[in-house]
């Protein structure tokens, strides 16, 4: 399974979605499982933060795990961790298991930026 997650201007939903189903008809790569957007670089930057990004990392390396064990692993404070995987939880990035570990159930995550140039 992939995830991908792009950047899409608000207002601009029907036009992304014309070109994710472009592109997914066009090309078997670009196939995605789940798609996650934001509306500028920003957005998406300030929610999947690096250490986001590294705790998914971690836990596609680990397996499903608690998020004590989890935070241990990365070396980072048990309580940031778990304010972490709650943000990436909102986000369907992270999953829990019925006995409460965390996994992601990805097996890749893509981050797709289109750098266009703005109209003068």
């Amino acid at each position: 399974m992939k995830a991908v997650i792009e950047i899409a201007p608000q207002g601009s939903v029907f036009s992304v979605a014309r070109k994710q189903l472009h592109a997914a008809e066009s090309s078997p790569g670009y196939r995605a499982d789940y798609h996650l957007s934001f509306e500028s670089a920003r957005i998406l930057f300030a929610e999947l933060t690096p250490a986001r990004i590294d705790l998914l990392e971690a836990l596609r390396q680990c397996g499903p795990c608690s998020i004590y064990a989890l935070a241990k692993t990365v070396g980072r404070n048990y309580s940031n961790v778990h304010t972490d995987i709650g943000k990436l939880e909102e986000h369907g990035l992270v999953q829990r298991t019925p006995d409460e570990l965390v996994f992601v159930p990805f097996e890749s995550v893509e981050i797709h930026l289109a750098l266009v140039k703005k109209a003068a």
